[in-house]
């Protein structure tokens, strides 16, 4: 593919991260990663699954609308003959306000627009608010569709003719968003995008990627994942994740060697633990699951899928489950403090759980409690002494008139 990287630093826009000068310094994007819980850090090196996204939420898309409209549609000032697209009129690409495309330069119409899959290349130059410019690049290159880069910037290339130059104008939520990308980008700060479609192609084909590309590819993908997660996007970051692990399995007519084939499984380890890790802050317990169980397939003794399936059936409240599992991560790394906190909770959370069992089965099976003994005896206790009394007084009183019935009859 020829998109030179996915991982954005100071200098790249933001969900972009493509194109030359994008790449991270790796003490940035471990400082980064670091934000996160100890044990969830996606490193540098880190971690995503083939996963089925039909349950997630879809991507939000405009797939391929009706062209802008054109001078020849509207009623035509007096004097003016022709019919290129008018270039001051505004497209509402989503139809919210919040990402809105205008033709600077018209292209070669509309049958020259881009497809997605294909690998497209444009001139970029991204402003804030107030003209201060946060981006440059003569030849961006990336695959479109795949969210390599801006949501705005991927959403409206797909409606750029080729050769056209547009403005996009684009709320936060489709660039930087709440974070915004520091040090030259704000929270919330919405972007304008100075865009020219230079060229269109197919993408090469999965199948004929040497060993190396095959590589480059997934990792520029996964490197895009964890953007996404530090972000806290984590559909998107799934996403990405899928793409990198469809890279990697799909077929090849091309020998890799013994080294290729490990760097390979070693790449598709780490995009399992990380899409493991987006499903888990999805709450998507079952897909995490997954995710776990198929880096431990390769790699029984990973520690960070054993340590996230942990934390899956905690979640699930399969304590019992959990805690050997925790067990087997701490043995492997015995100074860990995140496992050890969380399996002191979790060896808490088990033990209410059977002393909640315990006194459910008590009740269930009837059997009256310690406390509950004396209490009965005494709400016994008052109503059985008057009852033996009356009994005794009425026997004697039946007693004596029987006896006075016999004096009687013997007199």
């Amino acid at each position: 593919m020829a998109s030179n990287g996915e991982e954005p630093r100071s200098g790249s826009p933001g969900r972009a991260g493509t194109g030359s000068g994008t790449e991270p310094s790796p003490t940035a994007d471990a400082a980064q990663l670091d934000t996160a819980e100890d044990f969830e850090v996606l490193e540098e090196e880190e971690e995503g699954d083939e996963e089925d996204l039909s349950e997630l939420p879809p991507l939000e898309d405009v797939g391929r609308p009706p062209a802008p409209p054109r001078e020849d549609a509207q009623p035509v000032e007096q004097g003016r003959g022709d019919a290129a697209e008018d270039p001051q009129e505004w497209l509402d690409v989503l139809g919210s306000g919040l990402l809105k495309k205008k033709t600077l330069v018209p292209g070669q119409g509309v049958d020259t627009r881009p497809r997605k899959g294909q690998d497209v290349t444009v001139r970029l130059k991204a402003t804030l608010e107030d003209g201060s410019v946060v981006e440059e690049n003569p030849a961006l290159t990336f695959t479109l569709g795949d969210c390599d880069v801006l949501q705005a910037l991927d959403l409206c290339v797909q409606l750029l003719e080729m050769g056209e130059t547009a403005l996009i104008m684009s709320d936060a939520k489709y660039c930087y968003g709440a974070q915004g990308r520091s040090p030259d980008v704000p929270p919330n700060a919405a972007l304008t995008l100075e865009v020219e479609l230079l060229a269109a192609r197919d993408a090469p084909d999965l199948e004929l990627l040497s060993g190396k590309e095959k590589i480059e590819l997934a990792n520029r993908k996964r490197e895009r994942g964890n953007f996404f997660y530090q972000q806290a996007d984590y559909v998107l970051a799934i996403n990405s994740y899928d793409i990198a692990l469809k890279v990697i399995g799909s077929s090849s007519k091309v020998d890799f060697s013994p080294d290729e084939e490990a760097e390979l499984l070693d790449v598709k380890v780490k995009c399992l633990n990380n899409l493991a890790a987006s499903q888990l802050k999805l709450d998507h317990y079952e897909a995490a699951l997954k995710s776990c169980n198929l880096v431990l397939e390769h790699q029984p003794g990973n520690i960070k899928a054993l340590f996230r399936k942990g934390k899956v059936l905690a979640q699930q409240g399969e304590y019992r489950e959990a805690i050997p599992i925790l067990k087997a991560a701490l043995k492997l790394e015995p100074s860990n403090k995140t496992i050890h906190a969380e399996l002191s909770k979790l060896v808490k959370k088990h033990a209410d759980q059977k002393n909640m069992e315990t006194e459910m089965y008590r009740k269930m099976l009837g059997n009256p409690s310690a406390a509950g003994t004396p209490g009965k005896c005494k709400d016994k206790l008052p109503w059985s002494i008057p009852w033996k009394w009356l009994f005794g007084a009425t026997a004697i009183a039946l007693g004596g008139v029987a006896l006075s019935v016999v004096i009687a009859a013997r007199n």
